[in-house]
């Protein structure tokens, strides 16, 4: 089984708030760190959501080895998992190993956190913030000599910040336009576009099969095309089971369910209903196949954007490790990890 990314070194993963983005970021870099292959799994907000989801204490501004990839065995063989590093990225810290990786500025730099500069810089100036969170995302894709000895990983893992706003976070080489024409500041943002700009990363965007997800999905890709930002897959996420065929969930929504007939069947596998028992569940069937209807439409006008789908079932019992490995074997097999 083949990876449909396998040039793909940067995996950027957004969507609207509530779709189970960071979930599903951290089931792709676990899927990801099969075959023996180290990621690193970076969140940028500032929730700590990675140490949470993986129950370990809050993650420091240092690459920190966070759980074993998957076990994936294919064609009879044996594959020893990787390791997944969590990044927890913090602006200001950036803005200090910037300093002192690019000039030399150890316990200057520091000085200048004393007196509010770092703070000036990030607030003041959030295309600047912008900068220093996606530039420690690509030095740890591009390592080089200015960071020696730092780990080399196979695959990078982003957990970006939303739909509505991963256009202007990626495109930083426009976000600083106003702010500096000339200087170190644009020479990071442009070199930083080549790679968010190649083969070398893909976006992708996780939704729901509601309305308001999808549209904002849809509008998501519209603007990463413009920008000529590299759109990766949608991740359908919390897909309910289909638990009935096409016939009688149509049956079910037009309201022709024999009521009798439910009655007799419930009576046969020895369930006895008190008074107006059949005419909740046939309510509930209705009102499901309803939400089957719905959730059909907005499946095709996903298939209307033209770009890779990938489908995770909703987990009855929510999400904790167990359940990630479920979804990152679900991802691994389909392709997108």
């Amino acid at each position: 089984m083949t990876s449909d990314w396998p040039r793909v070194q940067l995996h950027v993963v957004t969507g609207k708030g509530g779709t189970g983005k960071s979930t599903v970021a951290a089931a792709l870099a676990l899927g990801l760190a099969s075959h023996g292959n180290n990621v690193l799994l970076c969140e940028v907000e500032g929730r700590q959501g990675v140490a949470r989801m993986f129950d370990v204490d809050p993650l420091p501004y240092a690459e920190t080895r966070i759980a074993t990839g998957l076990r994936w065995s294919e064609d009879g063989g044996h594959h020893p998992p990787g390791s997944v590093y969590a990044l927890h990225i913090d602006a200001e810290q950036a803005l200090l190993e910037y300093l002192r990786m690019y000039y030399k500025l150890g316990p200057a730099g520091r000085a200048l956190d004393r007196f509010g500069v770092v703070e000036f810089a990030t607030t003041v100036a959030p295309g600047v913030r912008d900068v220093l969170l996606t530039g420690k995302v690509f030095e740890a894709v591009q390592r080089n000599s200015r960071n020696r000895g730092a780990r080399q990983y196979d695959a990078v893992v982003l957990d970006a910040p939303p739909t509505g706003r991963i256009t202007s976070f990626l495109n930083v080489s426009e976000s600083v336009a106003g702010l500096a024409k000339v200087g170190p500041i644009k020479h990071q943002a442009d070199t930083m576009m080549t790679l968010f700009r190649s083969p070398r990363t893909a976006v992708h965007l996780v939704t729901l099969l509601e309305e308001m997800p999808v549209q904002e999905t849809a509008d998501g890709i519209a603007e990463l095309h413009a920008a000529r930002l590299p759109v990766g897959g949608v991740i359908i996420n919390q897909v309910r089971p289909r638990d009935l065929p096409d016939d009688a969930l149509e049956a079910a929504r037009t309201g022709r369910l024999d009521a009798a007939t439910v009655a007799d069947d419930l009576k046969r596998a020895g369930i006895e209903g008190g008074n107006g028992f059949v005419d909740t569940l046939l309510e509930e069937a209705k009102e499901y196949a309803e939400r089957r209807a719905l959730e059909d439409r907005q499946r095709e006008a996903l298939a209307h954007l033209a770009v890779p789908t990938y489908e995770l079932e909703r987990l009855a019992a929510g999400v904790d490790m167990g359940g990630l490995y479920e979804l990152a074997a679900d991802l691994k097999e389909q392709g997108l990890a």
